[in-house]
């Protein structure tokens, strides 16, 4: 028979049961490997792993446990419980993308995973129970979680023979229920698989209220009643300062209801008033001159099933607000030049930074279309009123723009979050976005201190502090030669602090073409 044993012996429950196994296996010589014990309110249930020697009568070691008092059964068996959950965490671990190694409080591997181990060049090596010296890992970050140090998203390279891994990695101390540390783990989370999510993520057309960076009391206010009235075939009014992401909760919203139609988003804006009619309603084929042979169908028959959101629409002119309004009432579309109503299935959104109220009573929007779009206002917060949201949308807006440009992983200094948290964001989310793109792009460091976080007129003064003109002087040169000079001084500035025309055109707000072409133009 085998040196060792695994067995299970049940026993009608009672006190001294452990005491009693252990007791008698050390008198005939069995030393215990492990022990676990596992009480109901009927029977105990204790599994043994017992180590004898080559001279160990196992038939009378499992007689004699046989003879103790409420013993029901004796059995041997293959794996133990403990093997079980072992072998179960072990595949869990081995399933999971990112690299796992836990370390006990004395430096000893207690966990590590297949990913890990692949990227630490040990997958032909059993290390469990060495110490982390002895692996293929410099430094010593996780042995400072033993101190009760951590750290989080920290870039790491290393070589094996397997390859270069890039990786960033986070650890912490593992505590126990005293609050005493009893080891650490690392997390080692590979950069090109982040650039393949973030890329998924930044390229995807759906947008859900799941994907709204923040926790504010506001932000999920205005989130929650927004995912109430998502599934309602009701119009929706959303109100907000510009750039606090109205269309994104539009989109959420359409995203919510169910609808298989498209998100189709407008700014009433953007379109001029000769052509927005045309735009909205579509027109018939000769209906004026310039219209195509066959027609064109609108934008609400483009939403067909889907959802129409009308962003701007203080500035739908009063001679359309009323055909807007027949629209929503009858749901029913008639085209410029036609006699056919065409039935619409459409859910409309609408949204303004405009007192409509206001504009009600002076005249400048239709009391009825006012009342008819107004049924359930959703207001998104301005991101001074959301403290607490400015730092995780900075590092959503910071990892997004190392991702798209390829840069080396970045982070904010305290002085930098301390500045953002400060300002008052007249800009609002679009304001932060483009204070963080710029940063990232002027910073060639790994940590992004406040000198480039540059906010309201400060980006204007550090390109280039403009002259002050000398009013005795003013005629000596025309508007359009000062104008040349400052834009020639600004494109200057951006050319020398960044590192492509590229990445100047972005700090200048212009498009790459219309930067080369203002080189060109003035010879730079």
């Amino acid at each position: 028979m085998k040196s060792n044993l695994k067995l299970q012996i049940i026993f009608t429950d009672r006190v001294g049961i452990a005491a009693d196994v252990a007791s008698l296996l050390s008198e005939q010589g069995i030393n215990i490997a492990f022990f676990e014990m596992v009480a109901n309110k009927e029977q105990t249930t204790i599994y043994v792993d017992a180590e004898g020697s080559k001279n160990t009568d196992w038939d009378l070691s499992i007689g004699s446990l046989e003879t103790l008092t409420g013993v029901r059964t004796v059995s041997i068996i293959e794996t133990l419980p403990q093997e079980e959950r072992e072998k179960r965490l072990q595949v869990a671990l081995d399933s999971i993308s990112d690299g796992i190694l836990s370390i006990d409080k004395k430096g000893q591997v207690a966990i590590i995973n297949r990913v890990a181990r692949h990227i630490l060049g040990c997958n032909d090596r059993n290390v469990t129970g060495r110490n982390i010296r002895d692996l293929n890992h410099v430094d010593t970050d996780l042995e400072k979680c033993l101190t009760g140090e951590s750290f989080t998203n920290v870039k790491k390279n290393m070589i094996t023979p397997d390859g270069r891994f890039q990786f960033l990695s986070t650890g912490k101390s593992i505590l126990d229920s005293s609050g005493s540390i009893v080891g650490a783990v690392e997390i080692m989370k590979d950069m090109e698989e982040i650039k393949e999510l973030s890329t998924a993520v930044s390229t995807s057309s759906q947008f859900n209220f799941t994907d709204m960076i923040g926790c504010s009391t506001v932000l999920m206010e205005a989130i929650s009643f927004a995912q109430k009235i998502a599934g309602a075939d009701v119009v929706v009014s959303i109100c907000g300062d510009s750039g606090t992401g109205k269309e994104l909760f539009a989109n959420a919203i359409h995203a919510e209801s169910g609808r298989s139609g498209l998100f189709v988003p407008v700014n009433c804006a953007a379109i001029p008033e000769t052509l927005l009619e045309s735009e909205l309603f579509g027109y018939v084929g000769g209906s004026f001159s310039g219209a195509k042979r066959g027609g064109k169908a609108g934008l609400f028959e483009l939403a067909e099933g889907g959802t129409l959101f009308l962003d701007e629409i203080a500035e739908i002119p009063l001679a359309l607000q009323g055909k807007m309004l027949r629209v929503l009432q009858a749901k029913k579309n008639r085209r410029i030049g036609g006699t056919e109503e065409i039935p619409i299935d459409v859910r409309i959104i609408t949204a303004t930074n405009k007192n409509l109220a206001e504009m009600v009573g002076n005249k400048l929007f239709r009391e009825d279309l006012y009342y008819r779009i107004n049924v359930f206002p959703l207001y998104v917060p301005p991101l001074y009123k959301r403290h607490g949201d400015i730092v995780p949308l900075a590092e959503h807006f910071l990892f997004h723009i190392n991702s798209s440009l390829e840069k080396k992983w970045q982070s904010l200094s305290r002085k930098a979050i301390e500045k953002l948290e400060k300002y008052s964001w007249p800009g609002n989310i679009r304001e932060l976005k483009n204070v963080i793109e710029r940063a990232a792009i002027l910073c060639d460091d790994e940590t992004i201190d406040e000198s480039y976080v540059l906010l309201g007129e400060e980006f204007g003064r550090v390109i280039q502090e403009p002259q002050q003109i000398d009013s005795v002087n003013l005629g000596s040169e025309s508007l359009s030669n000062l104008v040349i000079q400052m834009e020639k001084q600004y494109i200057t500035a951006a050319l020398q602090q960044t590192t492509s025309k590229r990445q100047a055109a972005r700090v200048l707000g212009m498009t790459h073409t219309a930067l080369n072409n203002r080189v060109k133009k003035y010879g730079m």
